[in-house]
């Protein structure tokens, strides 16, 4: 049964806990292989007694049990009850810690724990990186929305169509010593007109812009509520005792 008197706010207890989980991680981890070092636990003692006539004596033989399981397991459980202790506060803490989403005044997300705020902060990063990078239109032309195709289209853009007629320049008229000299050449005919309508399903750089604002007023809201969820007051839970002493008992 956990057991609590005092309380901290959730974000201090967060800001301890990682350094709590590598030091439990590394000395169970040790306690592990020390374990598992069966020379280290063990020890002897032997004396030697020569029973022949005129056999020398030899010198005692001794090696110290250097490893001892039952502190292993004290010292492990006393690293271990802090792990629970912290972990327990921040869970229990991140139950009871909570606040709303608020832009302009209008209230988008409601008592959002905390682990939902940290999935929309992920969730917008990714959604701002997407916006960023929506297509927009060419702003060198002029954009208009059908509304029976959901496109942008340009107004009819009228222009005119050539083609290319041979003609011939007579520099100098044919004498009786020498030909005419004449120089070929082309000339544009205009022979109809071309009525161009550029279509698009991009967006205006005005309206992506204006999505990519939304996003960062959002994840500015997100981030306060975030912060204001971690300031609560949470209960400092002591459950490692109990369940470790059972345990190890």
């Amino acid at each position: 049964m956990s057991k609590h008197g005092t309380t901290s706010k959730l974000s201090h207890v967060v800001a301890v806990s990682k350094g709590v989980k590598s030091a439990a991680t590394a000395t169970l981890t040790n306690a592990h292989h020390t374990a598992q070092r069966a020379n280290l636990l063990s020890g002897i003692s032997r004396t030697y007694q020569p029973i022949a006539e005129g056999e020398a004596p030899k010198p005692p033989e001794s090696t110290r049990v250097q490893a001892n399981a039952a502190s292993i397991i004290e010292g492990i459980q006393e690293t271990l009850v802090r792990l629970f202790d912290v972990t327990a506060t921040v869970d229990y803490g991140n139950q009871a810690a909570k606040a709303d989403v608020v832009v302009d005044g209008q209230l988008l997300v409601e008592g959002a724990p905390v682990s939902y705020l940290l999935f929309l902060e992920k969730q917008l990063v990714d959604l701002g990186t997407f916006v960023k990078k929506l297509p927009t239109l060419d702003q060198a032309d002029e954009w208009e929305l059908d509304p029976n195709t959901g496109h942008y289209r340009t107004p009819v853009v009228k222009t005119v169509s050539n083609k290319k007629v041979y003609r011939n320049h007579v520099k100098a008229e044919a004498t009786e010593k020498h030909p005419a000299q004449v120089e070929v050449y082309t000339e544009d005919i205009p022979v109809g007109h071309w009525h161009t309508t550029k279509f698009s399903g991009a967006l205006p750089a005005t309206r992506v812009k204006e999505l990519s604002d939304r996003v960062v007023k959002l994840q500015e809201a997100v981030k306060v509520a975030r912060e204001t969820a971690n300031s609560t007051d949470v209960a400092n839970q002591r459950v490692g005792e109990t369940v470790l002493g059972w345990l190890f008992a």
